[in-house]
């Protein structure tokens, strides 16, 4: 199964693991689960850290290398796609970056690890993982 990271629940299989669930536990430590993480995902790290709303114990590039290197995922580029579906998707929810990861999910067919449980008003695959 093919799984896009929510920016949550990539921040907190690095440095909070025992904030995610048993379901999220078993999907990330699953060694036939595909992962990605989406560019909005770490520009949205990078700009949280950059304005002081996001405390990392790393800045964001050894962050990320320490994501990747832990959990192996796919580099998911933001494509013309994807920023078309993000526009038509219902207001349910004015976080762009959060609308993003809906888009790209949806678009490339992946099940999005997640854990906003306001994700649950579109129609996506989703996993809750808090």
């Amino acid at each position: 199964m093919k799984y896009l990271l929510d920016t949550s629940v990539a921040l907190w299989s690095v440095a909070e693991p025992h904030k995610l669930n048993s379901r999220a536990t078993a999907v990330l430590e699953e060694p036939s689960s595909i992962l990605y993480i989406s560019s909005a995902g770490v520009w949205e790290i990078a700009i949280k850290y950059a304005t002081g709303n996001l405390p990392l114990h790393a800045e964001p590039q050894a962050f990320i290398s320490e994501l990747a290197d832990e959990l192996k995922p796919e580099p998911l580029a933001i494509s013309h796609r994807h920023a078309v579906e993000a526009g038509g998707l219902p207001r349910h929810h004015d976080d762009p970056f959060d609308r993003m990861l809906i888009a790209q999910a949806r678009v490339e067919g992946l099940v999005l690890l997640s854990a906003d449980s306001l994700m649950k008003k579109y129609e996506v695959d989703l996993v809750l993982c808090g």
